[in-house]
């Protein structure tokens, strides 16, 4: 291995202060590279940057645990559902997994689900272990056993219409032998296999036609074609190892049985999937399917572990992005060599400036890259990169790669990179603020151009418009980067006259070339479709700092509407309840809620948001559950749960459309009080909000 003068970039900031900054730019960077990658399959990086930036991410939360109360960008699950089809509303969400790569990770995974479950240190926790295959993830609904439906995962909560091109998959039956069982939704992982890639490349290749860079992405294209006869003359291969909505009791009682009883369908399932009944067994079998990795024929990047438990697995539920009982353990890393041939910056929304290394086109680990992010000055500095400097290249998990430094023994770049003074985009100064909490410089740099910075303005519209806020059909980045540099949209509300504004216009849309009558009149009827908008989507697609999709949910939750909201941040800058109110609520903290605060109190953010509501109107969240005892009420937990953790009374009662908040107050509904509860029972009293113990709670949830 070639000699490196930096070690890895696993060394994570020294201070809180120094990690809040950074995990705050990339959260910036993940928000902007999710818009480009998810709308006409146009990514500004290679497919896994993403999943590079959101394990420097991770990282950073893992080392920092506070940061997951400042950011919400780990909750993402997926991709938004594609234009071309037709829109699927999952019943059950379809979520990702949390990754580790370390076999100590596998022990503190076992340990977390005893910990989570109030369960001995020396209990015994039976885990499945399967190859995490790497494909297309995809839900097959059955009515009575018939196949009428079948979704892509999308961003989890909506999906592609993809039920035509799915009927082409042979392994995938029409029919299950159960034909009395009612609505059940069968999940798992369409692939192509390494000899039809091959072929298929071959095919494109003579045809003049695009030529796919691995298997997954294949996969992919293939069945996201219009026409299911292209899906059909592209072998792919569909295993089943999960499900969705079900109606009735389950067939089984754990994870294993389940899997052999899809088999017994007519599904195809992996047949490496084995039982653990301890952590060495679990990471025999990582071990067994690594070593048969490159004999498999279909690409896999990991192992997945599943509770095989699943009452055990109800218990656990789910955190916003993943559930808690499974876990992805990634292969390790890959490693090569190649050029930095250049280093662009790039603007976000917020205005951060992120450097992004051009590397000279190399294969690590079966994928050809050429670009990685470098996050900011201080990484390029600390590993003193150049331009024209021979860099060491990782993938590990199989993500997109991360430069760990320059090779040693090969010429280096004539000069250091300086970092531009300047915004690139507008000309505007780029600096780095000082931190009021930590007194330390941001490792950001941002342009201080705001809306009069081109790429602030436009990149806060395409996330104002994108699937997980706004999701108006037909106004994707191409469309809004015309309209604002045409001066018709520069701020939100615009996008709400624009039908009225067309008519007097020289050349209305309908006139112009690229649009017409029947695209102008669809944009108008989008737009005009999200004049009622759930809260939680419109105040994600306000691009407040801090305020991701699961932070936007949290907020949605307690406050209910947006005025509700907008007057306790108002109040807030001189009312210490109303600002400890928001910082009080379960996974927002301090820093959210001060960046809520800030936004809000922004006479220019203020009057952007009251031209909005002139155009739109919003409406309740939508909640999984809402007929719950304890549905839209603030509970607190105090004192010593001793029949279940905190942890998991919290995941119940959330679960349940519930509140839970860090305080109390005159807002809180209800107390549950254990052992040795304190202040916040005394607090309880005095206000007089209603107690009730450990084991009421119990019943009430268990009633719901």
């Amino acid at each position: 291995m070639p000699a490196m003068t930096t070690p890895p970039p696993t060394r994570l900031p020294a201070t809180l202060g120094r990690a809040r900054l950074e995990h705050s730019a990339l959260g910036a960077d993940l928000a902007r590279y999710d818009l480009a990658y998810h709308q006409d399959d146009a990514p500004l990086l290679p497919d896994s940057d993403y999943d590079a930036l959101r394990r420097r991410y991770e990282a950073l939360e893992a080392a920092f645990p506070v940061l997951k109360d400042a950011g919400s960008q780990s909750a993402k699950v997926g991709a938004p559902a594609a234009e071309k089809f037709a829109k699927v509303q999952h019943a059950v969400p379809m979520l990702s997994l949390g990754n580790i790569f370390e076999a100590g990770e596998a022990a503190e995974f076992v340990a977390r689900v005893r910990r989570f479950l109030s369960l001995a240190d020396d209990a015994p926790v039976m885990v499945t272990a399967e190859p995490k295959i790497d494909g297309l993830s995809c839900s097959l609904r059955f009515e009575r056993g018939v196949l009428v439906r079948a979704a892509t995962r999308g961003d989890g909560f909506e999906g592609e219409d993809v039920t035509a091109n799915v009927r082409t998959i042979g392994e995938v039956p029409q029919r299950m032998a159960d034909a009395g069982a009612g609505v059940i939704e069968v999940r798992g992982e369409i692939y192509m296999t390494h000899a039809d890639f091959a072929a298929l490349n071959q095919r494109q290749a003579a045809a003049g036609g695009k030529i796919f860079a691995n298997p997954r992405n294949a996969a992919a294209g293939s069945l996201r074609q219009l026409d299911a006869a292209m899906t059909a003359a592209r072998p792919l291969h569909f295993f089943a190892y999960a499900w969705g909505a079900w109606e009735g009791p389950l067939p089984r009682a754990t994870q294993y049985d389940m899997v052999q009883w899809f088999a017994a369908q007519g599904f195809a399932t992996n047949p490496l999937m084995q039982r653990c009944a301890s952590v060495a067994a679990m990471l025999a079998v990582f071990r067994d399917i690594e070593a048969q990795r490159a004999s498999l024929g279909y690409d896999i990047d990991g192992v997945v572990y599943k509770v095989d438990d699943l009452a055990l697995q109800a218990r656990l539920g789910f955190v916003s992005r993943a559930p808690r009982w499974a876990v992805a353990h990634k292969f390790p890393a890959e490693q090569a060599t190649t050029l930095l041939l250049g280093i662009d910056i790039q603007v976000g929304r917020t205005g951060a400036l992120t450097p992004v290394a051009k590397l000279q086109p190399v294969t690590v680990g079966g994928v050809v890259v050429s670009n990685a992010t470098l996050h900011n000055e201080d990484e390029i500095a600390r590993k003193d990169l150049r331009i024209g400097d021979t860099v060491l290249v990782q993938r590990a998990g199989d993500v997109i790669p991360q430069v760990l430094g320059f090779v040693a023994d090969k010429p280096r770049g004539e000069k250091s990179y300086e970092f531009p003074k300047v915004c690139p985009i507008c000309n505007s100064p780029a600096v780095r603020e000082t931190n009021g909490n930590s007194g330390e410089a941001d490792v950001v740099t941002r342009c201080t151009g705001g809306f009069a910075c081109r790429a602030q303005a436009v990149e806060g519209l395409k996330h104002f418009a994108s699937r997980l806020a706004m999701d108006i059909e037909g106004l994707g980045d191409k469309q809004i980067e015309l309209f604002y540099r045409e001066g018709l949209i520069a701020a939100p509300a615009d996008i709400f006259t624009l039908a009225a504004r067309d008519k007097g216009l020289p050349v209305p849309l309908a006139k112009r070339e690229g649009f017409g009558e029947t695209s102008a009149a669809n944009l108008f009827t989008a737009i005009e479709a999200r004049r009622r908008v759930e809260v939680n989507r419109l105040l994600f697609g306000l691009g407040i700092r801090h305020v991701g999709e699961t932070n936007a949910r949290r907020l949605a939750r307690h406050f209910g509407t947006l005025a509700a909201l907008r007057a306790c941040a108002v109040a807030a800058q001189q009312d210490i309840e109303a600002r400890a109110e928001i910082g009080n609520i379960e996974g927002i903290g301090p820093v959210v809620a001060e960046a809520v605060i800030a936004f809000f109190s922004e006479p220019r953010n203020s009057a952007m948001v009251d031209n909005l509501l002139v155009q739109v109107k919003t409406v309740p969240m939508q909640e999984v559950k809402r007929d719950s005892p304890v549905a839209g009420k603030t509970l607190v937990f105090t004192g010593t749960l001793e029949k279940m953790s905190r942890d998991e009374a919290k995941a119940r009662a959330e679960a349940l459309g519930a509140k839970v908040a860090g305080s109390v107050s005159k807002k809180t509904d209800l107390v549950v009080a254990g052992p040795g509860a304190g202040s916040k029972l005394e607090k309880a009293r005095e206000l007089g909000v209603a107690v009730i113990s450990e084991d009421e709670w119990i019943v009430l949830q268990a009633g719901a």
